[in-house]
């Protein structure tokens, strides 16, 4: 909770509250250099925070508890160069008391990864699709993963995401993964966190994201006209207006009723999430930390903007 981290140039991380309830796949994103990967990296234990909160699995990142519980998955892939592909699986099994050995070998042979091959010669997607596998076999309730699809082709970025949703749904794995891919997120992740300078802009179900915003176009009778009023009896958060000419497109949150002047249409998620990319002072919206009683009773009638939480 209202978490920070400091750089040498100022602020990575800065009120940063949020929450990832268990056994979702949540999708982390924002610009380059805007504090996903150092966010990660508190998650996994690797760095501390300036100042504020984190709990993974009811626990402090690093900590006794919770590292033979969480798999995670660095953009560099530290993989040793001069092992097989078979001796680095076989490093894995002795290093965790926990190993899902069919799990593991599941993923390299999905992959089309020569058991035999070094290491060192496999190509940049066959290393991270290894790493993955080490990953999901020491059989983690929360894996982390730094841009796992960054460097893989279409058939193998389809064998990860289908590997994740199966450890999501068998073993009920907290899934934490950064990615640049907007349009497939949908595809895999169930929960979605962006972020924009530093801080947390969007914590929440997709499908509630999605259900939230309305992308609404109007002509306006002038081209400095300003956009139809009220957007619903208490109006409504405007999170982004583009105009062209005399029409304009506005995308909307929570909006109660609409006035005649505009048409509406159900905008895709990656459309809300390059709205709030563009708009980064925008109102943000984070589901209220608590139990999923409480995220069925929001969904049937959603009156809020603002919530904190910590943890993943």
């Amino acid at each position: 909770m209202d978490l920070g981290l400091r750089a040498h140039d100022g602020w990575t991380l800065r009120h940063c509250d949020f929450e990832v309830p268990r056994g979702r796949i949540a999708g982390l994103v924002g610009p380059n250099g805007d504090g996903k990967t150092s966010l990660l990296a508190l998650a996994a234990g690797l760095s501390d925070p300036a100042e504020g909160t984190l709990r993974v699995l009811g626990h402090r990142p690093g900590s006794r508890e919770v590292l033979p519980r969480v798999g995670v998955l660095l953009q560099d892939r530290p993989l040793h160069g001069s092992f097989t592909v078979a001796e680095t699986l076989r490093l894995g099994r002795e290093l965790n008391p926990g190993w899902d050995e069919a799990e593991a070998s599941a993923l390299v042979r999905e992959s089309d990864i020569p058991p035999r091959e070094r290491v060192g010669r496999l190509s940049g997607g066959q290393r991270t699709c290894l790493a993955l596998a080490l990953a999901l076999g020491k059989r983690p309730d929360l894996l982390l993963l730094d841009e796992p699809m960054a460097d893989l082709d279409p058939l193998r970025r389809h064998t990860m995401m289908a590997a994740l949703m199966r450890t999501a749904a068998e073993h009920g794995t907290t899934v934490v993964m950064s990615s640049h891919i907007l349009a497939e997120l949908h595809l895999v992740c169930d929960y979605v966190l962006l972020m924009a300078r530093g801080r947390m802009l969007i914590a929440d179900d997709t499908d509630f994201v999605q259900a939230a915003h309305t992308l609404v176009t109007y002509t306006r009778d002038a081209p400095d006209a300003e956009p139809p009023r009220p957007f619903g009896p208490d109006g409504a958060t405007v999170v982004e207006t583009r105009l062209s000419g005399r029409s304009a497109a506005a995308l909307l949150r929570l909006p109660t009723s609409l006035p005649a002047a505009v048409r509406s249409t159900p905008p895709a998620l990656d459309e809300i999430l390059l709205a709030y990319l563009r708009s980064p002072d925008a109102t943000p919206l984070l589901a209220p930390a608590g139990p999923p009683a409480a995220t069925a009773q929001r969904q049937s009638g959603p009156s809020r903007s603002t919530a904190d939480g910590s943890g993943a």
